[in-house]
């Protein structure tokens, strides 16, 4: 299953987008409104719940600078990475759109694809006003 979120532009440059994005203590402030837990780990793991939906632990798993930011799943039942793609615009500004993927069964990405959907929709239009 593949999602994307709408491209969202921010006026940082790819750089600031991409240093706010790589410290996930900011993820907290990304979050929706029915967040129940958020937790940093450690440096580059984080844990969240959302109201009725079960602990996700998050784990960064590759960088490059500035343009790109992978989260995967750190344990649990499923796997999943979440992208963060980061594009410069020629007014020193940026367009960023996160990617959802995952290997799930036909019953499962049905059952989570509109959550997963607004829920990667959420993250990227909280950006522009978190940093």
């Amino acid at each position: 299953m593949n999602l994307e979120s709408p491209k969202i532009n921010v006026s940082k440059s790819p750089q600031e987008v991409f240093d706010f994005l790589s410290d996930i203590k900011n993820f907290e402030s990304l979050m929706p409104d029915n967040i129940s837990k958020f937790e940093v780990l450690s440096d580059d793991t984080f844990l969240f719940a959302l109201k009725g939906m079960p602990e996700i632990i998050l784990k960064k798993k590759e960088l490059v600078p500035p343009n790109k930011i992978v989260l995967g799943a750190a344990g649990g039942k499923l796997d999943f990475s979440l992208t963060g793609n980061i594009v410069e615009n020629r007014d020193s500004s940026s367009d960023v759109q996160l990617t959802f993927d995952g290997d799930f069964n036909p019953m499962m990405a049905m059952m989570i694809k509109g959550p997963i959907s607004k829920f990667i929709e959420t993250l990227a239009t909280s950006i522009p006003k978190s940093i």
